[in-house]
């Protein structure tokens, strides 16, 4: 939680106790449900929320912006973005039930009323939103046929709509197709070793 506090100072009361509160709850669902790994669970704040946060350091989303995570697994980067940004919409959706069933359980837990999750694949999801969100879970060409005719054509953000992904490693390969996309190397906004070769990749859509 310190972690969270030192890098995004400001948060609400309400903010603070609803992040204070993920530790216990994915201790005790990931029992249930393994949807992190033990390792992980013991650097949850830096490697899955604060990680997820990342693509908050990049762009801040505005009240009444409609943002879809695609592939969430556990709810990353859903989740923190979404009680960090309580006035936006999130649409958490992953193809595995028990990731969505996990998912449930936490934002009932919170009282995350701006967050709606389902069990089905990005191509199935109805509506259009601002932005896609994701985290390590396709690469972008991927990424871009299953959401390409989901992203809302008005823009309301400095950045135009289209996909924000949380990627690390060699990326060269990848991008090669993609030269409108920007990149966001997350060292530059934390200072943890972890976050060395991680980014957020902007790609217009």
């Amino acid at each position: 939680m310190q972690l969270i506090q030192h890098y995004f100072p400001g948060m609400s009361s309400k903010q603070l106790e609803q992040f204070a509160a993920l530790e216990q709850l994915y201790v005790f669902w990931n029992e249930q449900i393994n949807v992190i790994s033990r390792r992980d669970m013991e650097a949850l704040y830096e490697r899955h929320v604060l990680h997820s946060l990342g693509i908050a350091k990049v762009i801040a989303f505005v009240p009444g912006a409609r943002i879809l995570d695609v592939g969430t697994g556990g709810g990353f980067p859903g989740i923190p973005l979404a009680i960090m940004y309580p006035e936006s919409e999130f649409v958490l959706v992953d193809s595995i039930g028990k990731k969505i069933k996990v998912v449930n359980e936490i934002v009932d837990a919170l009282s995350l009323t701006n967050v709606r999750a389902q069990k089905c694949r990005a191509e199935a999801v109805a509506g259009s939103f601002d932005f896609v969100v994701t985290r390590a879970v396709t690469k972008m060409e991927g990424l871009v046929q299953w959401t390409q005719n989901k992203i809302e054509s008005r823009d309301q953000h400095p950045l135009p709509n289209g996909i924000l992904a949380l990627k690390g490693g060699d990326l060269t390969g990848e991008l090669k197709l993609f030269k409108s996309a920007m990149r966001f190397s997350l060292s530059e906004f934390f200072d943890e070793d972890f976050f060395e070769t991680k980014e957020v990749v902007y790609l217009p859509i």
